[in-house]
């Protein structure tokens, strides 16, 4: 079952994922505690698509996808692999059934409060142990090395089938600068018509898998503060014109105190 911490101030947000706890664990943030586990592609098919269509409609939304990136890329070597397309999709606003994580607490944390307006919540899951000994329910061959999706026809067989009840985390052997910035990784599920939480909770392992992090709105103004201070903005997990735009809106509210003329 998912682990569940209820935070009431920034310190002991910091000493819980700085704890041997969550030691090498990955995170993502969510902007309301309430919202499933689960990626844009579901939320998207679920709010308009009828469920016996979902397979075929996301493969054509990735066909459509590699017929016409082209144009608009200087390297199109990514729209020959399959894991490496989906991260393009994502990073560039298209629903996949990729999850974004981070291996930074405090990039997750980021993201969960930036737009808040009431509890958010930041998600860890024990990669570790996806790594080395978690196993989904009833197939233990079925390791995370035994269906690496950056292994030619995996993606298809194992993912894009909607047939097993998997979650590999990783990146692609080719990473963007959006993914190196924001220290990203990603969680795959082999099925989008249930949560990832409900994937990890039915793995075969004797610890828990996943954890979830409430944090009260009362705490943003501290905590957006102290990220700040520590150079994570839009500016810097975006690392482009787009990324330096939506920095903007935290400029509105940052100032540095005893500051006697404005600043830039």
């Amino acid at each position: 079952m998912t682990k569940l911490y209820q935070v009431s101030s920034w310190q002991e947000f910091l000493a819980l994922v700085e704890s041997e706890t969550l030691r090498g664990w990955a995170f993502r943030g969510q902007g309301d505690a309430s919202w499933n586990l689960e990626s844009s592609l579901t939320r998207r098919l679920k709010q308009y698509v009828p469920s016996a269509r979902w397979s075929e409609q996301e493969g054509r939304a990735i066909r459509v996808f590699k017929r016409k990136a082209h144009y608009f890329l200087n390297d199109t070597s990514a729209l020959d692999d399959d894991f490496r397309c989906l991260a393009l999709m994502q990073h560039h606003g298209a629903p996949t059934r990729l999850l974004d994580f981070t291996k930074s607490p405090y990039v997750a944390s980021y993201f969960a409060l930036h737009s808040c307006s009431g509890p958010a919540a930041v998600y860890a899951v024990n990669t570790p142990a996806l790594w080395h000994g978690a196993t989904p329910p009833g197939s233990p061959q079925l390791t995370r090395e035994a269906i690496d999706p950056r292994n030619p026809d995996y993606l298809k067989k194992y993912y894009l089938s909607n047939n097993y009840s998997v979650v590999w985390p990783g990146e692609p052997w080719s990473m963007d600068r959006r993914i190196v910035a924001q220290a990203g990784t990603f969680m795959l599920p082999g099925k989008i018509d249930v949560s990832v939480e409900e994937l990890l909770n039915s793995y075969q392992y004797d610890k828990p898998l996943l954890a979830k992090i409430v944090i009260p709105e009362s705490i943003r103004a501290e905590a957006m503060a102290a990220l700040y201070r520590m150079n994570i903005s839009h500016a810097t997990l975006f690392p482009d014109l787009d990324g330096l735009a939506r920095s903007i809106s935290y400029e509105l509210e940052a100032s540095w105190i005893g500051s006697t003329k404005p600043t830039d």
